[in-house]
C-alpha cells in the first residue's frame, strides 16, 4: 500500500479506522470541532463549562484538533440505538410542550392581572 503525500495530518484513511465510515468521521469531528471552538470562545468568561482539548496541538484550527484526538483516542463514536434515540426525542417534545404551557399559564396570569 503507497501513501500518498497530503495536507492532513493525521490522514483520513487512518481515521476511519476509528469510527469505521467517512459519515461517522465527518459528525464525530464536526460536533467536537463546534465544542472546541465554543471552549476557546468562552474562556474569557470563565465559566468553564465545556471541555477543553485532549491533546497537545500546534494546530490552531478546532477541527484539525478534534481530528487528532479522534487519532490519539481520546474521543470516540458512541452509538446509540433507535430505542435510545426514540426516548430521547419524546423527552424533548414533552419538555417542549411543558415549556408552552408554561408559558400560556404566564400570559393568563399576567392578563388576569392587568
Amino acid at each position: 500500500m503507497t501513501t500518498e503525500d497530503t495536507m492532513m495530518n493525521p490522514a483520513i484513511e487512518s481515521l476511519m479506522g476509528h469510527t469505521g465510515s467517512k459519515f461517522s468521521l465527518v459528525t464525530l469531528s464536526a460536533r467536537r470541532a463546534r465544542e472546541i471552538n465554543s471552549y476557546f470562545n468562552q474562556l474569557g468568561d470563565g465559566l468553564g463549562n465545556m471541555v477543553p482539548p485532549q491533546v497537545s496541538s500546534t494546530a490552531r484550527k478546532p477541527l484539525s484538533i478534534s481530528f487528532e484526538e479522534i487519532a490519539a483516542g481520546k474521543i470516540q463514536l458512541v452509538a446509540k440505538t433507535i430505542e435510545e434515540v426514540l426516548a430521547e426525542n419524546e423527552a424533548a417534545i414533552a419538555a417542549e410542550k411543558q415549556a408552552d404551557l408554561d408559558a400560556m399559564q404566564d400570559s393568563t396570569t399576567e392578563q388576569a392581572a392587568e
